[in-house]
């Protein structure tokens, strides 16, 4: 039995009636009766709460918690309508126009579905989505890496950035030079630490990061979320040596390295056992 056997999706009526309904409710919270902090609200305001959403919104995901991900996902769509009524308030547009420009754009730049294009694969799509989106910005972009977003984490926007130099054909065709980079690059770091040049150090380091990402990009492994990974298994970890600590009687801040150490291993011994 199939996901949508064991619970039938809303249909496109239902849709239109719950987009219809928080539509209202929010329009409800700005009004001169409403919310008085939703009526403080700005544009600017909100923008850096939306970023946070929508990384809670990965995170949810990432644990495939149901409940979670439907909370943060209804949180991401929030702040998304919140915005079109800001700006509907002051004469720009409206949420109809929000999600009328994003159909046009979805099916101006999917012909193959839409239209009589044919295709053989997914990324014989990309290139077409990349020709057809190049077209629509050629007027105001006059660089590839012109449009990154200033707020993407760093990983993501390296990742991005090395993404458009490849489809312009600014890349190796195979890894091991990747490999020898990253080699080069830690070598070089090693170099400019020993020169007690902080300013350099931080570049090195810089450069070595963003070879990183660019073999990640090769082994296709998200930079990002390999990053986040390893943040939560260290985490998890740590608390576990804490407790191991604490039920010998111990603090940790009083523990000398190689006694952490040994917690540390027992920890990762426990893991594997």
């Amino acid at each position: 039995m199939t996901d949508k056997e064991k619970r039938p999706i809303n249909n496109a009526e239902e849709k239109a009636k719950a987009f219809l309904r928080l539509s209202a409710v929010i329009a409800a919270l700005r009004a001169p009766d409403g919310c008085p902090w939703d009526r403080e609200q700005t544009s600017y305001s909100l923008a850096p709460n939306f970023l946070e959403e929508a990384h809670e919104l990965i995170d949810a995901i990432e644990s495939g918690e149901t409940k979670d991900i439907i909370e943060e996902a209804g949180d991401v769509i929030l702040h998304a309508l919140m915005q079109a009524q800001l700006f509907e308030e002051q004469g720009k547009f409206d949420s109809a126009d929000v999600l009328n420009a994003e159909s046009d754009k979805l099916v101006r730049r999917h012909p193959h579905v839409f239209g009589t294009l044919h295709v053989k694969d997914s990324e014989e799509v990309m290139k077409n989505w990349e020709a057809i989106k190049k077209e629509e910005k050629a007027a105001e972009r006059k660089s590839v890496l012109d449009g990154l977003s200033n707020t993407l984490p760093a990983l993501a926007a390296a990742a991005e950035i090395q993404r458009k130099a490849a489809k312009q054909n600014f890349d190796w065709t195979e890894i091991e030079p990747v490999f020898a980079k990253c080699e080069e690059e830690f070598r070089e770091l090693k170099e400019a630490r020993a020169e007690n040049n902080q300013s350099h150090v931080e570049e090195e380091f810089g450069d070595l990061l963003f070879a990183l990402v660019n073999l990640s990009r090769f082994m296709d492994v998200s930079a990002e979320q390999a990053l986040r990974r390893a943040n939560r298994k260290f985490i998890a970890r740590f608390k576990k040596m804490e407790e191991l600590l604490a039920k010998d009687g111990l603090a940790m801040r009083d523990q000398d390295l190689p006694t952490l150490d040994s917690y540390w291993e027992k920890v990762k011994s426990l893991e594997k056992g």
